[in-house]
């Protein structure tokens, strides 16, 4: 349920003799992704943002990263809300792991609150969080906590700044943000709102740090719209196809402007891409002629020059609407030379591989790809560090944490601080777990840590990355594996003859004696283990040392071995044998 939200959230449980407020970040510190931060004031938690990660080559067949909230679960009496900053998966994606287990209410904007019960809706359909609806510049009170929301560019709409008003002082989270002077949408970061917090006294500036490296202004978001003219001029008889970022509302926006200047139909494909564009348009954040929007099932009734398809997959995601057509698995579109791929993003780290490999695939199908290192199809969301020096200098924090970004970033925007004139016993550089604490009449101090740290999805379980698991994986993975099954007796004789299957491996063009003497060498070790009672461990042990040394002597192969030992005694088959697995 969502509700409007007017006056406080629960009554602060008043101050101690000994008032402490410490900054606690669980994500989003010494890497991209996974954003979640602790602002606790003596026994009062409030959380801004709860992010996800996606994962990159050395963990095969993860799907996402999410923060370790063990800290939170041990302390939930003591959260009063989550507060969300704006609607990217690196500040929403967590929300279906973590509310579940903190079940506290949420405070969003309009648009980030819908996107945020689409997310729902699809991960935990039964599942309706307590949801409170705020606006840029509205003020409320969370226990001892007053936070005004600030208005924020960025390259999704109805972003966020949160001014935090404590008893110990005043804290300001920028959120992601540039200074963007045209954005798409006429919504430009509240300079006058910063000011007037900087104005009042600011204790603790935390701030965006994913462009500390880059001098300069980022781009206005408005010229990618020259960009786009360019291009549909240019290839203007050919079939445009368009992927972007299914939340990168303002670049769809530009794509349906130039579209209709083109007299071009658009048609979304992609489930995100289609609810976010419904949704923004039901909101009115997106502004498009519904006359000319078309399924894609309807697509084929149009010429080449009449149609622009919007889709997902600028990351290269396995299952995402531009993937498939990569592969020619999609029912609908069929790619060809008539077709031209516009990639309307820049590259998350980690997903490289991916997204060069469906451009590959692209070109092979016969279409012309235009991408970032071309022609400027993407411009940043976040400031470059002219417009960090700008900030810093309006906000004229007494305490500085650079956040959000590798180590690197954090390293960098430290540096421009001091530059503005940040003394550098004020800037505390820190690490996910590290608590940052103000108490009154003393300098802040950086002692202790909390547990933190990432949790893995995998479909439906989540748990710690153990490194065993991935090393299975990435074994499996490089090398195939080799699952050798026997059935014995008690004393260790055969019953069948000894089953071996593949998966992944690559064997020479010697196939047959290659197998025979994997047979040979697995029934060996049996025959070594028999005429005694039989110990599973040891023979499967045995097993897995004859066969490999079989594979990397005739094959050089280090496929993983997995013995599989059926054990028949007293009428009956242990079946907490047959399910065993070891790996080498």
């Amino acid at each position: 349920m969502t509700h409007k939200y007017s006056g406080s959230h629960r009554k602060s449980n008043g101050n101690s003799d000994h008032e402490k407020l410490s900054f606690i970040p669980l994500g989003g510190l010494g890497e991209i992704g996974k954003n979640m931060y602790i602002l606790e004031y003596n026994n009062e938690i409030i959380v801004i943002d709860s992010g996800l990660k996606f994962p990159d080559s050395e963990l095969p067949g993860i799907d996402y990263i999410v923060p370790d909230i063990s800290y939170l679960e041990a302390n939930r009496d003591k959260i009063l809300a989550i507060i969300i900053t704006h609607g990217h998966e690196d500040h929403v994606g967590g929300l279906p792991y973590v509310l579940p287990r903190l079940n506290v209410p949420l405070y969003g904007t309009q648009l980030t609150l819908g996107l945020i019960k689409n997310k729902l809706q699809d991960d935990l359909p039964g599942f309706r969080p307590e949801t409170y609806e705020v606006r840029a510049g509205d003020v409320i009170k969370i226990g001892s906590f007053t936070i005004r929301f600030i208005a924020v560019a960025h390259s999704i709409p109805d972003g966020v700044a949160l001014s935090i008003d404590t008893p110990l002082g005043r804290v300001i989270h920028s959120g992601d943000f540039k200074l963007d002077s045209t954005p798409v949408d006429g919504r430009v970061t509240d300079y006058g709102a910063f000011a007037e917090e900087g104005e009042k006294g600011v204790l603790l500036f935390c701030s965006d740090s994913t462009n500390a490296e880059r001098k300069g202004f980022t781009p206005s978001e408005k010229t990618i719209a020259a960009t786009l003219e360019q291009l549909f001029r240019a290839f203007r008889n050919k079939r445009i196809i368009i992927s972007s970022f299914a939340s990168n509302v303002h670049r769809i926006q530009q794509v349906a402007d130039v579209s209709a200047r083109f007299n071009r139909r658009i048609a979304f494909l992609g489930r995100s891409m289609i609810r976010n564009a419904e949704l923004a348009m039901e909101l009115g954040y997106l502004k498009i002629d519904r006359k000319s929007i078309i399924s894609i099932e309807e697509s084929w009734k149009y010429s080449d020059n009449q149609l622009v398809i919007v889709t997902t997959g600028s990351q290269g995601e396995p299952f995402s609407g531009l993937v498939t057509m990569s592969r020619g698995e999609n029912k609908s579109i069929t790619l060809g030379e008539h077709d031209v791929v516009f990639l309307l993003a820049s590259v998350i780290p980690g997903n490289e591989k991916l997204i060069n490999n469906t451009i590959n695939r692209l070109f092979a199908q016969g279409c012309e790809v235009v991408y970032e290192k071309e022609r400027q199809t993407h411009v940043s969301g976040h400031a470059s560090a002219e417009e960090l020096k700008i900030m810093l200098n309006i906000v004229k924090p007494q305490y500085f944490v650079p956040i959000h970004g590798e180590y690197k970033h954090l390293v960098r925007h430290s540096q421009l601080a001091q530059e503005v004139g940040i003394p550098q016993r004020n800037i505390f550089l820190m690490i996910n777990g590290d608590i940052l604490t103000f108490t009154k009449n003393a300098p802040p101090k950086k002692h202790g840590h909390v547990q933190s740290g990432a949790v893995i999805v995998d479909g439906n379980a989540a748990g710690s990355i153990k490194s065993e698991v991935l090393k299975e994986r990435r074994e499996i993975a490089e090398d195939g594996v080799l699952v050798v099954s026997a059935a014995v007796d008690d004393r260790g004789n055969l019953l069948a003859p000894v089953a071996i299957e593949t998966h992944g491996v690559f064997i020479s063009d010697d196939t047959k004696n290659i197998f025979n003497e994997l047979y040979a060498s697995a029934e060996q070790a049996v025959k070594e283990s028999s005429g005694k009672k039989i110990n599973v461990d040891s023979l499967k042990k045995l097993i897995k040392t004859r066969v490999r040394d079989v594979l990397r002597k005739r094959n050089s192969s280090f496929a993983v071995v997995m013995p599989v030992v059926s054990l028949k005694h007293s009428g009956f088959y242990d079946d907490t044998s047959l399910f065993e697995k070891d790996f080498f």
